[in-house]
């Protein structure tokens, strides 16, 4: 009788991404966008959100500032840092049931909560959340997930 065998690297990676579905891991993407009335135009990269942009909000430029992935694990809270100290952000993957990824999203500056909020995400469906204002322009937080 014949053996087949498995190399170690195919083992692995079987066991890897059956731990990551069994414990319902959540890739989630947030985009900050810097949203403001100087200037016309919108960043390439953000095409695909432009419609709902310009629906929910009513600035001329939207501009991307910081694209992040996290691979979130429920109850994990990941920091994502700020351009300038003592600013980040926490994100918490709260839950998933069903076909729904709840998040926790707080954004701290200098000690003090300035924004916290739940939200809920469907696969492939953008949230845009209306963030902390920054000189004359305000950030926008646009945040999807994959599961």
């Amino acid at each position: 009788m014949k053996r087949i065998a498995f190399p170690p690297a195919l083992v692995f990676i079987l066991v890897l991404f059956s731990a990551s579905a069994a414990f319902g891991q959540v890739q989630t993407r947030i985009r900050a966008i810097e949203a403001s009335n100087v200037g016309l135009g919108i960043d390439p990269s953000l095409r695909d959100v432009h419609r709902e942009l310009g629906s929910l909000f009513s600035f001329t430029s939207y501009r991307l500032l910081r694209d992040e992935t996290l691979n979130l694990l429920p109850n994990q809270t990941v920091l994502i840092q700020g351009h300038h100290p003592g600013r980040f952000m926490e994100v918490t993957l709260v839950g998933i049931r069903r076909n729904v990824a709840t998040l926790r999203i707080r954004v701290i500056r200098e000690r003090v909560v300035i924004l916290d909020t739940a939200v809920r995400l469907f696969p492939g469906r953008t949230v845009l959340i209306g963030g902390p204002r920054r000189g004359e322009a305000v950030v926008i937080f646009a945040v999807s997930a994959r599961f």
